[in-house]
Order: structure tokens, then C-alpha cells, then sequence
């Protein structure tokens, strides 16, 4: 079937949904979710263990966590800062009782995407508001950090293809050669399968950016096996296919459809279609008028500012041990 209007999502936590009951019994795939009542977060931990879970998810093996909180499309500053707090908390513990906060630890954190396109700009975005420190060791030397939990942070808007002619991960390869991270965090913009979760959800994993991931789409991946350190992922979905639109609309529909004695009889036809079958006949309706096409809330330039900052907060928190002023 061509995938013109496929579902799409780069959520790990929106796949473990697409399967039955609540998708704890996928093989190779264990699941854990918790809430913080102080701070109404719903926490999910989503563990790919070997390759039937990798199979069964279509994501590669590693921990993808995920933060929802409803309250992040609005401008509340505590409730932000709470979330930065969680995320930070996540970040450490993704990093396994690696020193970090010592002087001679490096991170490199790369905002994905294009400033100028304001759904794929939550990166560059975030990038802005960075507390960055490595020029301070390269000005003043190592006497700089002797005594002080600071590591060397570093941070790079790499662009697009169509702005620079080269691949995010080219651009990456030569500066990690020449600074020599100990991490990357890599922070891009995501496809949601859920309109809900647009600007209210953000994933952490350990396992790096993948080909066809993002809203840019990438062609290259950003993983520990490509760069040669390890590399850390902070997304937020910011669009949704228009395909899962079409989906729900059908879904809600036929509902509709069933509860009118009218139209009863073409509720229960289309209801009766397996789901290939739905698309198949969605993609006859719309695929001579829509192309591949993605929708994004329309005060998303509000939504991207404060969640660039809110995500920034939470780096700072983990390896600096401080807030922004």
C-alpha cells in the first residue's frame, strides 16, 4: 500500500497504544507507568529489550520515556519549571551514575531543525536560550572549572540540507572529531499520532535520532553507533499526519453513522472494513487533492517559546545544578 497516508508517529508511548489491551504483553517490550499527583505529570517508560520488541514496535532497542502534562500549552511558569524539574530527573537517570557534573565532562547539544519554519524550530529554539560554558575553558583554561560541579557544555544549530547543502549528522562527525563530546543531546521536533498530544508531551530516550524521524524527516541517524558517543534525544510533537486527522474523523463518524437509523446501514459497511481497507478507500477519496500533508495548532509559535525554554531549564538543571535567571 503506498504510505502516502500512513499514520505516523515518532512517539513510542502513541505505538505501544496502536496494540491491544494496554500494550504490556508486547513481546521483547516491558512497560511502566506512574503519575506525579503534585504535579498532574503522567510518566511512561517504554523499554524496547531485543528485537522482537523492536520488530513489534518499529523503534530501535533502548528506554524512550515520555512526560504528559496537559498543562504546557499554557503560560504558567511554576508549572513549567516542575516539568523541567521531571525531565531533569529523567535525563539523570538516563545517564546511570555517569559523572557528569565534573569538570572534565563534555556535552554537545545539537538543536535540530529550521528556525524558520516555526512547527520544526523547537531546536534552534532551545539552542537560544543554552547556557553554554566550553568557551569559558578554551578562554580561561582548566583553572576555570578546578573546584566547581560545571561541566563544559557546548551547542550547535547544524540547519538543514536546504540551507547549508549538508547533513546534520556530516556537520555533527566533524565537530565531535574536533571538540570530543562524552554526550550528545540531540533536541528536534516530532509527528504525533494524537492531535491531544501536540505541545504537551516530551519524549527522552537514550537511543539518538533515526532515519525518517522529526518533522525534518532525517536521512542520516544520530546514534552512538554513527557519531561514536553516546546520543540522547529530547523531542516534543509539534505536527500530527493528516492521515491520523482522516482516521479519527472516520472513527467518530461511524459512530455517528450506526446511531442514525437513516444511515445505519453504512455505519455498519464501513465499520465492518478492516483498517487497510479504511485507508484504502480514504486514499481514493483524498489522494487526488492532498499530497503529503501536516497540521499544526495555530498558536504553536507561543506553544514552541515556552516549551524551548522549559526544555533548556531542565539541561541546566542537570548538569549545572541551577534554574535559569
Amino acid at each position: 500500500m503506498d504510505n502516502t497516508f500512513e499514520v505516523r508517529t515518532d512517539l513510542a508511548v502513541e505505538e505501544k497504544e496502536s496494540f491491544p489491551g494496554d500494550g504490556g504483553e508486547i513481546a521483547g517490550v516491558s512497560l511502566r507507568e506512574w503519575q506525579r499527583a503534585s504535579s498532574r505529570i503522567k510518566m511512561t517508560e517504554v523499554k524496547i529489550l531485543d528485537k522482537k520488541g523492536e520488530k513489534a514496535m518499529g523503534k530501535p532497542i533502548g528506554t524512550y520515556i515520555t512526560l504528559e502534562a496537559d498543562q504546557l500549552s499554557l503560560k504558567d511558569e511554576d508549572y513549567h519549571r516542575e516539568v523541567s524539574q521531571e525531565l531533569s530527573g529523567q535525563i539523570i537517570k538516563l545517564l546511570k551514575g555517569k559523572a557528569f557534573r565534573k569538570s572534565d565532562f563534555h556535552v554537545l547539544v545539537v538543536g535540530l531543525g529550521n528556525s524558520s519554519v516555526t512547527p520544526d524550530s523547537l531546536g534552534p529554539r532551545v539552542l537560544n536560550n543554552l547556557q553554554v560554558t566550553r568557551h569559558l575553558k578554551v578562554q580561561y583554561g582548566d583553572e576555570f572549572f578546578k573546584g566547581k560541579s560545571m561541566p563544559v557544555i557546548s551547542g550547535i544549530i547544524p540547519g538543514v540540507m536546504a540551507q547549508t547543502g549538508m547533513e546534520s549528522a556530516e556537520i555533527l562527525k566533524g565537530i565531535i572529531n574536533e571538540t570530543k563530546p562524552d554526550l550528545v543531546i540531540a533536541i528536534d521536533a516530532l509527528a504525533a499520532r494524537s492531535v491531544k498530544r501536540l505541545g504537551t508531551t516530551i519524549q527522552l530516550t537514550d537511543t539518538g535520532i533515526h532515519p525518517g524521524s522529526g518533522v525534518g524527516n532525517h536521512r542520516h541517524s544520530l546514534t552512538e553507533e554513527s557519531l561514536g558517543v553516546p546520543v540522547m534525544a529530547i523531542g516534543v510533537p509539534t505536527v500530527v499526519g493528516a492521515a491520523a486527522i482522516v482516521h479519527d474523523t472516520v472513527s467518530a463518524m461511524i459512530g455517528t453513522l450506526k446511531n442514525s437509523m437513516e444511515t445505519k446501514g453504512m455505519g455498519e459497511f464501513m465499520g465492518n472494513l478492516s483498517s487497510d481497507e479504511q485507508y484504502d478507500l480514504i486514499r481514493e477519496l483524498l489522494e487526488p487533492e492532498f499530497g503529503p500533508l501536516y497540521v499544526t495548532p495555530p498558536d504553536i509559535d507561543e506553544t514552541v517559546k515556552e516549551l524551548s525554554f522549559t526544555i533548556s531549564e531542565g539541561i541546566h538543571l542537570t548538569f549545572l545544578g541551577q534554574e535559569e535567571s
